[in-house]
């Protein structure tokens, strides 16, 4: 019999406790994997610290989920040190870290011929903290019109960072008052104006890991436990797959296996207005519905990549990608299926769907026992508290609760219907990440 062989997942983590709590319980419940190959796997994971390294000393990790380094720079020298010394799979390439912003994934998408709205960037508000700024602002910045820009793209407009993260200064412009208080409040923050989507329809979130895309409806403007509406079929199925492959070429092209993307629909157009989220909200009260989902896939993803052998390819390669845009004889619609074709093969997705059906053939029934469990109920109703001021606990115990029924009761539905893993989307969203 061969060897089974030890795979240690590193969680890289700021100050989540929920979905790695859930993560490492449904990893702890794998037991010895299987693949197509006939080869045995057992996957463990760990809870990583950050301390001084010698840029010579040798991983356990053979993969990591990080949600720190975007903003902390100690992990993420280690994470460049893991990718370039030890061959560590990171989901999020560290050396794209630096052009995770809205800015490149706007200009990447525009240049695949994407309808991202019209976008502005403008110069810094205040000086930034470095001593040669004056004197170049001095010599080289040339005076604009800032309200002229804005008159041109349009209110209500939007002002945004060109890095973005969590939300992080954005204002919606409805006039000239707002415009010059947000530009006054952004500091030394670099900003867009972006016009605006007058009367967009839908705005959809996707999250995507690996190969595996979720398309939800999104509720901006509520609070964040009631953000992600529960509506199956929202989009037709043309827009869903379309708005699947968008998130899906992005990643791809970045190298991103982990992110979230947002976009609003209009009259049959997509348009793409926040494609990177270098920590993708996985909360279980902001997915509630969508998060057993959110972790299934993780886990699906991850025991591939390390059970594989999967090797990162950490640096964007333009060439295949622009030989598609650049080609006139392509209309969209034949741009995108040749974008779901390069993405499908940076993914290596049928090998992925072959190795989940195979080697993880009873994760869904696990999946399901599990959040009709005890111990999910524990996990959430501690969530809930550490979330929430007391006098909420009942409210909130209430609303996801039921949330979490609907899911069991609509898994169980269709696991009983005899649906494959595969279609997963005909009842948690639009389309599904891959169609036959």
């Amino acid at each position: 019999m061969a060897k089974t062989q030890e795979h240690l997942i590193g969680l890289l983590l700021g100050a989540e406790g929920d979905w790695p709590r859930a993560f490492e319980t449904l990893a702890g419940r794998l037991g010895v994997l299987t693949d197509p190959d006939g080869g045995s796997h057992r996957v463990n994971t760990e809870r990583m610290t950050i301390e001084p390294f010698n840029l010579r000393d040798k991983p356990r990790q053979d993969l990591v989920i990080d949600r720190l380094a975007y903003w902390y720079y100690h992990p993420r020298e280690w994470l460049k040190k893991a990718a370039l010394m030890d061959d560590v799979y990171l989901l999020n390439s560290p050396f794209t870290f630096q052009s995770m912003e809205k800015h490149s994934a706007y200009c990447a998408l525009l240049r695949l011929g994407m309808n991202v709205p019209e976008t502005v960037l403008v110069p810094y508000k205040n000086p930034v903290d470095n001593a040669r700024w004056a004197f170049t602002a001095a010599q080289y910045n040339k005076p604009f019109d800032l309200d002229a820009i804005a008159e041109q793209l349009g209110y209500p407009l939007f002002m945004k960072p060109f890095d973005g993260g969590g939300w992080r200064g954005v204002s919606q412009v409805k006039n000239v008052d707002d415009l010059h208080t947000a530009y006054d409040e952004s500091g030394e923050m670099l900003m867009h104006l972006q016009a605006s989507v007058a009367d967009f329809e839908v705005f959809a979130r996707a999250l995507t890991i690996g190969p595996e895309t979720m398309v939800m409806k999104f509720q901006p403007d509520e609070p964040m436990h009631n953000r992600y509406a529960v509506q199956h079929g929202f989009l037709d199925a043309g827009l869903g797959t379309e708005a699947v492959t968008i998130a899906q070429t992005v990643n791809a092209f970045f190298r991103w296996e982990f992110n979230s993307c947002e976009m609003l629909v209009k009259d049959g157009v997509v348009y793409p207005i926040d494609y990177a989220n270098a920590c993708p909200d996985v909360a279980v009260t902001s997915l509630h519905y969508y998060f057993p989902w959110a972790m299934k896939a993780l886990l699906k993803w991850s025991v591939f990549c390390v059970a594989t052998g999967r090797k990162a390819r950490t640096q964007v390669d333009t060439g295949p990608w622009f030989e598609i845009a650049d080609d006139d004889a392509l209309d969209y619609q034949a741009k995108l299926a040749a974008y779901q074709g390069l993405a499908d093969s940076h993914f290596d997705t049928d090998r992925y769907r072959e190795f989940c059906e195979v080697a993880l053939p009873d994760i869904d029934d696990m999946v399901l026992e599990w959040v009709d469990s005890t111990d999910f109920a524990s996990l959430l109703t501690d969530t809930i508290r550490t979330t929430y001021p007391q006098h909420e606990w009942d409210k909130f115990e209430g609303h996801f609760g039921g949330l979490t029924r609907m899911w069991v009761k609509d898994e169980q539905s269709r696991l009983g219907s005899g649906s494959s893993a595969v279609d997963e989307a005909v009842v948690s969203g639009p389309a599904p990440a891959v169609t036959d």
